[in-house]
């Protein structure tokens, strides 16, 4: 067995660790710039040229070494924040990352604020709090813990008790439990009319052009609940398409015209759609020239001088009434007959009219 020089054995394990320090050392001319609250490293580097041109095994080596090299400092720079464990001593090490400081674009739009309801606007105006209670609180007649509101909840339903008391000042004659039912009743009446409110106003608030607003008092058309119900049953998924219905409402099926679903692309699929998609969006972005659609302009600008001269013609014709057709009437037959007056008085004596002819005497 040949001996191992001591000398061969060090230079060994200097070139292991030299090779260690070297796939976590990573040497650039300029530093990066680092947003480490999106996760992101900006490299100002122009990549060899050379390299990079064609197509081929050597290019695709490149990418992946300058890939790899980014991503370590990117790394470095994460383990360099203040770190904690989460769920305990035993848990993961997470770090806290800073705020982010560039502005990501959005591929869509933010969603829409929900409309308040009238308990939310009254609430705010005035003052009222929200405060956390519990859903369960303790029976003392059933001895167990019971919901707060809701089917069994604690005290039971009035309607369903075996003993009804007498209000001060009621009929004693009346049928008090008959009474509680029809109270219920209401309620639940009331309760699914706000409920109808509420989703209404919502619309409204979705659409440009604004409903006919119902009345707070609760006198409404056929025509308003109508509306009303349709617009309760087309927020559903389904488009109200497994809603129960009504017993005098028509088994048509919803109408698709207030609106259409929205479509979103699928977060894995065609990457190339995807790729274009963004790149279109960074050329809009870095264009100095705003993007401007001449179709939709003109079709916008033709339809507002439609609606200007539709809303001129109905004002004129409301401005026209019975009354101002009488005028133009009575004008009319006083110029004629102060016409037929001058031609008599011109006339000669001799002369006479028959039929509305002139004959000589």
């Amino acid at each position: 067995m040949a001996a191992v020089r001591v000398e061969e054995v060090l230079a060994a394990a200097e070139e292991q660790e030299a090779e260690k320090r070297r796939s976590v050392t990573v040497e650039k001319e300029l530093e990066l710039e680092f947003d480490l609250g999106n996760l992101l490293a900006l490299d100002r580097n122009p990549p060899p040229a050379a390299g990079l041109r064609g197509a081929g095994p050597r290019r695709e080596a490149l990418l992946r070494a300058l890939a790899r090299d980014n991503t370590q400092l990117l790394v470095s720079r994460l383990w360099e924040l203040p770190a904690e464990r989460a769920g305990g001593a035993g848990g993961p090490l997470v770090a806290r990352l800073p705020e982010p400081a560039f502005r990501l674009p959005r591929e869509k739009p933010p969603p829409r604020p929900r409309p308040p309801t009238r308990w939310e606007q009254f609430a705010r105006l005035k003052g009222i709090r929200r405060r956390k209670r519990t859903s369960l609180v303790w029976d003392e007649q059933a001895k167990e813990w019971r919901r707060r509101w809701g089917y069994r909840r604690a005290g039971g339903d009035p309607a369903r008790a075996w003993l009804a008391e007498v209000p001060e000042g009621a009929d004693p004659e009346e049928d008090q439990f008959a009474r509680l039912r029809r109270e219920k009743r209401e309620r639940v009446a009331r309760n699914e009319l706000n409920r109808l409110r509420n989703l209404a106003r919502a619309h409204r608030a979705g659409t440009a052009v604004p409903a006919a607003p119902l009345h707070p008092t609760g006198h409404q058309s056929r025509e308003e609940l109508s509306h009303v119900a349709r617009i309760a049953r087309v927020s559903t998924a389904s488009l109200g398409r497994f809603q129960p219905r009504l017993p005098k409402e028509s088994a048509e099926p919803p109408s698709r015209s207030g609106g259409k679903k929205r479509r979103f692309e699928p977060l894995l699929g065609n990457l190339a759609a995807e790729r274009s998609r963004q790149l279109e969006l960074l050329r809009d972005m870095g264009s100095k020239k705003p993007v401007l659609d001449i179709t939709r302009a003109v079709n916008k600008q033709l339809r507002q001088e439609e609606a200007e001269a539709a809303a001129a013609k109905g004002k004129k014709q409301s401005q026209r009434g019975k009354r101002g057709r009488r005028q133009q009437r009575t004008g009319r037959s006083s110029k004629k007959s102060g016409a037929r007056r001058q031609q008599q008085q011109q006339r000669p004596a001799g002369s006479s009219t028959v039929s509305g002819r002139r004959k000589k005497a």
